[in-house]
């Protein structure tokens, strides 16, 4: 009985891991999109610290007031900044710029931002899940999510082995 039960955890708990890796790598990847996870207070409630981001390339042009942005700084430089659209202008010449704010923020961001400057709009995001990849950092913390995934992979072959195993001996024994 115990024992059925803990399988059942497992299997739960590695169906979870499965999909978040799918969310948080696989998808990223195969759609060119970027991650990253939210360090401040500035998008709660709906972003609290340590929400991760997937950020897709999306044109200008599809782009409108409401939209969350993920934006360089500085053009060129890699600081970002995850705020909503809350204003769309054009200059003279017709480029559009934009202004944004964080959602917590009392007023908006001073400088507007140039489409040069963006890096994509939100697709999705998946709260807490930044902390674990924040983990991966640089030098030695950097081990830790290989690690991790190893461990939870020759979990999942050890449940799988021993359900073979115990299929084989109740077969036997009937």
């Amino acid at each position: 009985m115990l024992r059925g039960v803990l399988r059942g955890i497992s299997a739960v708990v590695l169906s979870i891991t499965v999909v978040l890796a799918f969310a948080a790598v696989i998808i990223p990847t195969v759609t060119g999109s970027q991650t990253y996870t939210v360090l401040t207070h500035s998008m709660e409630p709906a972003f609290p610290p340590g929400t991760y981001l997937v950020v897709r390339p999306t044109p200008e042009a599809d782009l409108k007031i409401g939209d969350v942005i993920t934006y360089q700084l500085k053009s060129g430089r890699p600081e970002v900044v995850t705020h909503r659209i809350v204003e769309i202008s054009a200059t003279g010449d017709g480029e559009r710029r934009f202004t944004t704010k964080g959602d917590n923020n009392a007023a908006a961001d001073p400088e507007q931002v140039r489409p040069v400057q963006i890096r994509g709009a939100l697709w999705y995001a998946i709260p807490y899940l930044g902390w674990v990849t924040g983990l991966r950092g640089e030098g030695a913390s950097s081990i830790w999510i290989p690690v991790v995934a190893g461990i939870v992979f020759l979990y999942a072959l050890y449940m799988v082995v021993a359900w073979i195993v115990e299929r084989r001996k109740n077969k036997q024994s009937s």
